[in-house]
């Protein structure tokens, strides 16, 4: 059995040491692969820790107990940035050309090296002084603040306190918020596909006078509920919805305390939200079957298929494919707002706000904090909306949009 003499030059070499790492991934990449701007990014960092090393101590500290690790910690922040300093010097000396490339002492694989693993050194101190002063230093301020006996002075710790104190109907808000937006956009969902098939109905020659009728008058009703709806703000239609079936029951003889068993805000408040988003949904339903190719639809036809068949089995299923981010839009908007109807007197986080705000007549810390509960509930359902949105194969949402 006969072998090919190995050619000589065709063995391959052994990767310099710099580049093995090139075909990690993740984290092990990142941590085992030299980066460009070490110093400038990390000397950036090193002046936040510098900062959150000046800032006080507080009760639970723990490098409050040894000064002395503290102190080394500082110093080495700031020998870092007298480093970083020194390198850009070096670097605008050697601007020209490759000459910091090929001279600067900070370019060779040994301080390369060096670099980088002084800047993780130097992330690890930042992280320390992150952990001490911000995440300790938060996690004292709520318990000395839920610890008062009356509501503190400062900004933070009167917010704490307030909300801590009131927690359950701040609580019950968020959950109410929740189940409005998600519950009332839902049944807007099917609603607003029962309305753009009524509103896209075309009279063909094969319809008889009854069938014409009908088409004539479902699609007229969705012009005028889309027009009417789109055209009047979300608070006045949540008045006009509570107090007309408030006087309806009334008309029928039935007390205060009947009718808020029947026909309670938290009622009014969802079919508020789900007629309103009906028309809101419709139109984007409209304008994601406009987006099907029409050829779609005459295909259909052409094989025998009725209107209705082949727009339920071949142009619905694409159009909501194409207007899934707008659709899922809509819940965020709801999140938000929901808030408007704290005013026919719907238990939700707006009107918890103002419930603790009455209480402590102090307003700017609990609207800040219902801020940041808005936010985080908007981004939340953003993010799942969006991993929903590429599960369906559709494209995401590209951010928070404006309200309706």
């Amino acid at each position: 059995m006969s072998t090919e003499p190995e050619m000589e030059g065709t063995r391959p070499k052994d990767p310099p040491s710099s580049s093995k790492t090139k075909g990690r991934g993740g984290l092990v990449g990142f941590v085992a692969s030299d980066h460009r701007y070490v110093f400038l990014g990390t000397s950036a960092l090193a002046l936040v820790g510098l900062a959150l090393a000046n800032q006080p101590h507080s009760a639970s500290s723990f490098l409050a107990r040894s000064y002395a690790v503290e102190v080394v910690l500082y110093y080495v922040l700031v020998a870092w940035i007298v480093v970083s300093l020194v390198a850009l010097v070096n670097k605008l000396a050697k601007w020209r050309g490759d000459e910091y490339a090929k001279t600067s002492p900070f370019k060779r694989p040994q301080a390369v090296r060096a670099e980088r693993i002084c800047s993780y050194v130097v992330w690890a101190i930042v992280a320390a002084f992150v952990v001490d002063r911000v995440v300790v230093g938060a996690a004292d301020l709520v318990s000395s603040s839920i610890a008062q006996s009356k509501n503190p002075t400062d900004f933070f710790s009167s917010a704490v306190y307030m909300i801590y104190s009131m927690r359950d109907e701040f609580a019950t808000g968020i959950v109410n918020t929740v189940i409005l937006a998600v519950v009332g956009t839902v049944i807007a969902f099917f609603l607003a596909i029962l309305l753009v098939f009524l509103r896209l109905q075309t009279i063909e020659r094969t319809d008889d006078d009854f069938v014409r009728f009908l088409k004539t008058v479902g699609s007229g009703f969705a012009r005028v509920y889309s027009a009417v709806v789109r055209g009047t703000p979300m608070m006045v239609q949540g008045l006009i919805i509570y107090y007309g079936g408030t006087s309806l029951l009334t008309a029928r003889g039935m007390s205060a305390t009947q009718i808020l068993g029947v026909w309670p805000p938290f009622t009014a408040a969802m079919v508020t939200i789900a007629l309103n988003s009906t028309a809101y949904m419709m139109e984007v339903l409209r304008s994601g079957i406009g987006a099907v190719d029409p050829g779609q639809a005459e295909a259909a036809r052409s094989l025998g298929l009725s209107q209705w068949q082949a727009m339920r089995s071949v142009v619905f299923p694409q159009g909501i494919l194409n207007a899934v981010p707008a659709l899922s839009n809509e819940l965020v908007i709801n999140i938000k707002d929901s808030s408007v109807l704290m005013v026919i007197g719907v238990v939700e986080l707006m009107f918890a706000s103002r419930t603790i705000t009455g209480v402590y007549y102090k307003q700017l810390p609990v609207y800040v904090v219902t801020a940041v509960c808005y936010l985080v509930l908007t981004m939340l359902a953003t993010k799942l909306l969006n991993v929903l949105a590429v599960r369906l194969g559709a494209k995401p949402s590209d951010g928070v949009k404006s309200s309706n």
